[in-house]
């Protein structure tokens, strides 16, 4: 099973994404532990990654997807993965479907997590009373810049992935079993 999950920050992407690994016995990819582990094992890509990194610059989109790229060649994907936070933006994606088109292999699905952004504001301003603000990103000025970041970028792939049949959508304000379930129906289709 090789599949993607989206949604915004907040939706519950890297909680639907253990289910996932679980049931199917594949390992989530996240962008973030694959550029982390390329930086310790001091790939090449990695090794360039640290070096804009250190400049303080953001990962250009040819290294993180060359990151990807590596990943996937590592054996425990070649059963499938989860991709978590990755693709972000149109390129990344025309990239990824490159990388896979040269692996000879394809997505069974792009999850979308669909939630309210009220709501989910709503859920951290509750979080942040109860844990006292213990989290970083328990911030409501933060989430709201992140969902503006994923409103402008990412949530264009929604409409890229359902122009080729990959889109799989679930209603994320559900419970976490509810949403689990949905995700099982989707992909069982």
């Amino acid at each position: 099973m090789r599949l993607i999950i989206m949604g915004p920050p907040g939706a519950g992407k890297g909680t639907q994404a253990q289910m996932l690994i679980e049931r199917y016995g594949i390992p989530q990819l996240s962008t973030g532990d694959i550029l982390r582990a390329a930086i310790e094992a001091q790939t090449p890509m990695g090794l360039e990654a640290k070096a804009i990194m250190a400049r303080g610059d953001l990962v250009p989109d040819e290294v993180v997807c060359g990151i990807v790229s590596e990943r996937l060649d590592d054996e425990d994907a070649s059963k499938g993965f989860v991709l978590d936070g990755f693709p972000r933006t149109i390129a990344q994606a025309e990239a990824l479907d490159e990388i896979m088109q040269e692996r000879g292999i394809t997505l069974d699905g792009v999850l979308v997590l669909n939630v309210d952004a009220d709501a989910l504001i709503e859920r951290i301003k509750a979080r942040a009373e109860e844990t006292g603000g213990a989290r970083a990103d328990d911030n409501v000025e933060v989430l709201r810049n992140r969902l503006a970041v994923y409103a402008e970028q990412t949530e264009p792939l929604i409409a890229y992935y359902k122009k080729q049949g990959n889109l799989k959508s679930v209603d994320g304000m559900a419970s976490i079993e509810e949403v689990t379930r949905s995700i099982a129906e989707v992909l069982e289709k």
